[in-house]
Parts: structure tokens; C-alpha cells; sequence
């Protein structure tokens, strides 16, 4: 019996490690889109109460928005009408029993009920509500309580920032917790820095009441694919729709990529510099296609958020909220993998890894190339890969900082080997303090930084990958 004794530790070490590697296996890229509209995304009469009208702002049923996101290799999917008045109701009696019809005529794509909010104080935001029996009602809840255009008559209070902060403080008390993301960040900067509806103090805000919570912002906005659209549908929209993202009012995205995101050393690594866990994403934030006369992608069809995780609603939410996520336009690439290795110790993207001062740890960059065309026809080539690594130094005293002076690219690849389906790329770097690191690549090795992006230009030929951060922390 002693003897049994003894060996049952090891067992159970064995059996549990066992255990949790079979689990981390049965994890794999799943791609999908946060932010997709539907005929629920409605237009209004000017009557009293305004009268929606279905279909008014955003084109295509639930289920067609499923079909062509299956169409594009996307494994799920949020539903993310917005609205006005009572839009919560519309969404409850209307959206809701779409959505469920949705889930049974297209299995292979996860749905999840969402909605982007008109969000007290800024922008917008979307949530992405866990799959559970009370999903409608949490979600009907949270648009009734605090779309700052969700009362009749209007009630302008609800313009204020404390009542998102407020939003964020309801969904974290929630058994099965929602994640909140940031749209379109800088769709309303008038420059570089030059914030509109949606600042970096904003977001520190939100970060800081509900770190579980609000995790983080699109990285590239929907609304990319203007270029295609018809020359007869252009006189429908002003000319700053035209711009990538619609982003024609202020300053421009960066390869397709908000400022917030593509600037290194800018807003995101200075969130990354105070550790805090804020990822990023991208969407099409589709209404309309462009072949209808839209500026839209299907979902999937250009941009595309991966996340680690099980075939289930449960993981993709929970690898979403921690950081297991890395972005790609155009199909640039299908998996990437940042394992950061000391010894027998091992993070990947999200992770963190603890190790002794001056130690070396081995940084590997593994992607992989789709076999297959994109949407476009085209099998694009990734050009260069940046290491991209800065400090993480503490909360900064301004909350409206963004800048991390510290962080730079480390090293730019141009080649690398293959193995198997996987290209691979390694880095030693000393760690002397702690240090996050992230990945991003693109189909053009000239150019070293994203550039201004030109009203005109095709989205195809201007492709980048971004990873989420890792993080590596030094025992003290």
C-alpha cells in the first residue's frame, strides 16, 4: 500500500500534464469576424416614435452572413446590429430568433450574439455575449441600459463616459463574462494624435474597470473594399467614405491598420509598456458588398481574426480574452505561431513567460502560407517579417500617453527556412528586465513602415499579418 502511496504523485503529475497538453492540442487557429451587420441594422421614418426600417442601414439576413462566412473559412461569428430607438427590442424579437434559424442552417460557423454599441462617450464598441441559456436577455439587458441611442425620446445624459464605465462594471458581474472591444479607434482623429470620439485615457479607463472585460480594439477596420465599388453607386456616399476604412474625415489608416495600432512605439505599445493585456482585431464590418454597391468585404473575405482555441463558443471567447489572437489581411497567412523558449519553459502569443535576469531566451516565428488563392485570386508571398520588442516599464502617469519611446523593431527578417507546411524564424534575445514582444509581417519587404494609405488604392496589394503580444517577465 506505501508503495502505492508513493507513486500516486507522480501519477497524478504525469496524468495531469498528460492531461493538459492533450487539451492544448486540440486547440487550432479558428478564423472569424467580430463585427458583421445584418437587415437589423436598421434605418428609421421620421415619425413619433421613429419606425425602423429593416434593412435601412445594413443589406443581408443573419443566415446569408453565416453562409458567405462560411464561404471565406471563417469558423465563427458575431452578429452586430446597431440601431436607435428601442433597437434593443428589434434585437430581442427580431435579430435573436434570426440569429438561432442562423445556427441551425449553417452548424459550421459558431454564432454568437453581439451587438455593437452606440457607446456612451465615444465610439463605437462591440460585445460578443458568451453562448448561454440567458444569451438574449443579457444582451437585451446591456443595449436597453446603456446604447446611448437606445432611449425615445432621446435622453442626452447618456452621452457621458461614465455610464460605459458603468456597462463595463454590469458585464463583469456577469457568471459567464462577455468581452468588449473598441471599433474603428481613430475613424474620428482629425491627425496623428490628434484623438476624436475615442481617446487613450478612454480606453485606459475601460481597461481599468473591467480587465476581463473591455480587451482591447480593432487593429484594422472593416469598410476596405471602396476601391471596388461601382462607379455609378459612388455619388450615394460623400467622398470620405472612400478612404480604407471610411477613414477619408481625419487621418488614414496605415496599411489598412488604425494609427492606434501601426505606429510602433505608439498607442498599443504604450498599453503594452504598462503590461496590460489589450489585443487587437479585425473585422470587415460588413453592410454592404461592393459588388451591390457597398464598401464592404464579405465576412472573411479580406480581413481575418484567429484565435487559438477548441471548437467552441466557450474557448474562442476565452482565447479572445486572453490575447490568443493574431490578425491577416488579403489570406496573407493561415497560422502563426510565437513560441518564446528558455530551457523546458515555453510561451506563445497571449502568454508570459518567467525567467532569471540576463537570461537568453530563444524567440521562433512560424507561419504559414495558405495552398490555396485568396479571395482576390491571388497567392501572395510574405515579403518580411518584424520582431517588434519594448519595455514593459509600468503605469504611465499621463493616462492620455501614446507613445513607448523604448520600443523598436529588433529585427527585421527576410528569410527563412521551411519545415513541413511552416516557415521558420528564430531570434536570441537577453532579457534583463521585462520585455513584451510581438510579431508582423508583409507582402511588401520595401516597406519598412506601413505607409499612408492613398484614397484609390487596391487593398490586395498592401497586406499585413499582425501577432498579439508575448510577454516575459524577470524573477525578482
Amino acid at each position: 500500500m506505501n508503495d502505492i502511496v508513493k507513486f500516486v504523485p507522480l501519477f497524478l503529475m504525469l496524468f495531469g500534464c498528460a492531461s493538459k497538453q492533450s487539451i492544448e492540442e486540440q486547440r487550432t487557429w479558428l478564423a472569424g469576424d467580430h463585427h458583421i451587420h445584418s437587415e437589423y441594422s436598421v434605418g428609421w421614418e421620421e415619425t413619433e416614435p421613429p419606425k425602423p426600417i429593416i434593412g435601412g442601414d445594413a443589406a443581408y439576413s443573419i443566415t446569408r452572413n453565416a453562409e458567405m462566412a462560411r464561404t471565406f473559412g471563417l469558423a465563427w461569428m458575431v452578429a452586430t446590429d446597431h440601431g436607435g430607438p428601442n433597437h434593443s427590442k428589434i434585437n430581442l424579437e427580431m435579430a435573436y430568433p434570426e440569429m438561432l434559424a442562423a445556427r441551425e442552417a449553417v452548424p459550421e460557423v459558431m454564432l454568437f450574439a453581439g451587438l455593437e454599441l452606440n457607446t456612451p462617450g465615444a465610439d463605437h464598441s462591440s460585445i460578443i455575449v458568451p453562448h448561454t441559456e440567458d444569451e438574449a436577455e443579457n444582451l437585451y439587458q446591456y443595449e436597453s441600459q446603456f446604447d446611448k441611442r437606445d432611449p425615445w425620446p432621446v435622453d442626452e445624459s447618456r452621452e457621458d463616459e461614465s455610464l460605459m464605465l458603468n456597462a463595463l462594471e454590469y458585464v463583469d458581474e456577469w457568471e459567464e463574462k462577455a468581452v468588449v472591444i473598441a471599433h474603428h479607434p481613430s475613424r474620428s482623429a482629425s491627425g496623428l494624435g490628434e484623438y476624436g470620439l475615442t481617446g487613450p485615457a478612454e480606453l485606459r479607463r475601460w481597461n481599468d474597470t473591467a480587465p476581463e472585460v473591455a480587451v482591447g480594439m480593432e487593429g484594422a477596420p472593416g469598410h476596405q473594399a471602396a476601391e471596388f465599388t461601382t462607379n455609378e453607386k459612388k455619388g450615394l456616399y460623400p467622398a470620405w467614405v472612400f478612404a480604407r476604412g471610411a477613414y477619408g474625415r481625419g487621418y488614414p489608416t496605415l496599411g489598412g491598420f488604425d494609427q492606434m495600432t501601426a505606429i510602433v512605439g505608439g498607442f498599443w505599445d504604450s498599453m503594452l509598456s504598462e503590461g496590460r493585456r489589450w489585443w487587437i482585431t479585425a473585422n470587415s464590418d460588413s453592410h454592404l458588398h461592393y459588388t451591390e454597391g457597398g464598401i464592404d468585404f464579405w465576412p472573411g473575405e479580406y480581413s481575418k481574426t484567429y484565435v487559438l482555441a477548441r471548437r467552441n463558443h466557450a474557448d474562442v471567447i476565452d482565447g479572445i480574452r486572453n490575447g490568443r489572437v493574431f490578425v491577416t489581411t488579403g489570406d496573407l497567412v493561415s497560422e502563426l505561431f510565437v513560441p518564446v523558449k528558455a530551457g523546458l519553459k515555453e510561451a506563445g502569443i497571449g502568454g508570459e513567460l518567467v525567467v532569471d535576469t540576463d537570461e537568453t531566451v530563444t524567440v521562433e516565428i512560424r507561419f504559414k502560407e495558405p495552398s490555396t488563392p485568396n479571395a482576390s485570386g491571388d497567392k501572395p508571398d510574405v515579403g518580411r517579417v518584424d520582431l517588434i520588442v519594448g519595455e514593459v516599464s509600468g503605469r504611465h502617469e499621463d493616462p492620455a500617453t501614446d507613445r513607448s519611446p523604448g520600443t523598436r523593431v529588433v529585427k527585421r527578417f527576410l528569410t527563412w527556412t521551411s519545415e513541413s507546411d511552416l516557415q521558420v524564424m528564430s531570434f536570441p534575445l537577453k532579457v534583463t528586465r521585462p520585455v513584451y514582444l510581438r510579431v508582423r509581417g508583409t507582402n511588401n519587404a520595401k516597406e519598412l513602415e506601413p505607409a499612408s494609405d492613398e484614397v484609390g488604392e487596391d487593398p490586395w496589394q498592401d497586406l499585413w499579418f499582425y501577432s498579439n503580444p508575448v510577454f516575459i517577465d524577470v524573477r525578482s
